[in-house]
């Protein structure tokens, strides 16, 4: 939309409730992808962007315009790919840090998609929003509470949609898991937890054992610096921001001594890394407690060697999921008391029309089982179809701030802290995240 077609402040919060109940998780048909195009923008075309890059220039009736980034060989490497794809050869914006604002106001985009660094997410974000384009931006949506204000801020006053792509929202067992407590086939869920549990440490060292971006963060601070994987989907099962919401948060991190190990096995125990101090302590828990007086226990652990298990367990009043094993126990139901059973056939029962629409274009274009695609299919549509997004910008807001708060309950000795209501009380009359197929 351009700028005299902006919606006022009221007239977006109404055409974000419309959108809830009917046009969020909705999948368009190849047919209607391709009657109107949706001219997008990248902003950071390195490892993580380019994969996102590659999604969006394969689907139908994109077309990707410009590309930014600091570093010339990353943007100049993606405007190839653009250019071998689809045969025409997008701009490059390389000329500093800021050069993406100027990305940002050119007249023939309609969407700014982000995958730079944390601390550039907002920034970018917002520069998009001020300029009528609709925002993407990688996870998390903002690393401070102040972004998290200036993101919600910023899409009420101009009345346009940001969206944290949040793939993991879209997981397919993610996805049938929301169609059963939907259903009630868990019953009332009362507690959940999850985790951001991987072994990143390679992620957060060069070489020559200079700190990453990644690094960097890790080495400054303390909390959960990853909560939006776990928390997006378990906000979607308890529907925060749609009938309930975060209260109250409580932080706790262990000792920092697994980046310093890791140093010391990889460039030998004399080398800098592995004499200096590091902040985040290496395995994070973190509480929440919602309106309804239900529970959340986040996990964050990227420093110790171990598998990768996003954890999720969902307990309500009629069983429960558990996801590092994917079993299930239903009472009355499952074939053994007190037994587990195997999710698998509760995957087929449930699955979610989405993600049966979708699955093929998915699947072919990879990235975490077929979820990169499905969350820009879905960022897509919302932006050709001039509709809410189905991860809004109170979303961004909620499942970020996690960040901040858990920092700052840390520091304050595992302090119980107030969480924010980014909605401004509207999650009482929100309608939940609707379920719906092509």
């Amino acid at each position: 939309m351009d700028r005299g077609e902006r919606m006022t402040r009221q007239e977006f919060l109404r055409a974000g409730a419309a959108a809830g109940a009917t046009a969020v998780l909705t999948a368009g048909t190849a047919a209607e992808e391709g009657t109107k195009p949706v001219r997008v923008g990248m902003v950071g075309v390195g490892s993580r962007g380019t994969h996102l890059l590659q999604i969006l220039a394969g689907m139908p009736g994109v077309e990707v315009r410009a590309v930014c980034d600091i570093v010339q060989a990353h943007a100049a490497r993606a405007q190839q790919f653009v250019e071998d794809a689809s045969g025409a050869r997008p701009d490059a914006y390389t000329q500093g840090d800021r050069d993406f604002e100027r990305m940002c106001a050119r007249d023939d985009l309609d969407a700014v998609v982000t995958a730079t660094p944390w601390e550039w997410h907002t920034p970018v974000s917002v520069a998009a929003m001020r300029a009528g384009k609709y925002a993407a931006t990688e996870v998390p949506a903002a690393i401070t509470v102040e972004e998290c204000w200036d993101l919600v801020r910023t899409s009420e006053q101009t009345g346009v949609p940001c969206m944290m792509l949040e793939n993991v929202c879209y997981f397919r067992n993610v996805l049938a898991l929301l169609r059963m407590v939907r259903e009630g086939v868990l019953g009332e869920i009362l507690h959940c937890q999850g985790g951001y549990q991987h072994d990143c440490r390679y992620l957060l060292f060069n070489a020559d054992g200079t700190l990453t971006w990644r690094g960097r963060q890790a080495a400054a601070k303390n909390g959960n610096l990853y909560p939006t994987h776990p928390i997006g989907p378990i906000a979607w099962w308890m529907g925060v921001n749609r009938g309930d919401r975060f209260t109250q948060l409580v932080s706790m991190s262990t000792p920092a001594m697994g980046m310093r190990n890791y140093a010391a096995g990889l460039l030998g125990p004399d080398h800098e890394a592995a004499q200096r101090d590091y902040a985040l302590g290496d395995v994070n828990t973190t509480f929440l407690k919602t309106a309804k007086g239900r529970t959340v226990v986040l996990y964050f652990d990227m420093c110790t060697p171990r598998p990768y298990d996003l954890i999720f367990r969902v307990q309500g009043t009629k069983g429960l999921y558990m996801g590092t094993f994917d079993q299930i126990y239903l009472e009355g139901v499952s074939p053994k008391k007190d037994q587990y059973e195997p999710f698998a056939p509760y995957l087929e029962k449930y699955a979610h029309p989405l993600w049966e629409d979708l699955q093929r274009e998915a699947v072919a274009h990879g990235g975490h089982g077929g979820s990169d695609y499905i969350t820009l299919h879905q960022f897509v549509q919302a932006v050709r179809n001039q509709t809410q997004t189905p991860q809004d910008a109170y979303d961004a807001a909620t499942w970020s701030v996690i960040f901040p708060l858990s920092i700052e309950s840390v520091a304050k000795g595992g302090a119980t802290l107030d969480f924010p209501d980014f909605t401004n009380g509207k999650w009482k009359t929100n309608p939940p995240v609707a379920i719906h197929g092509a």
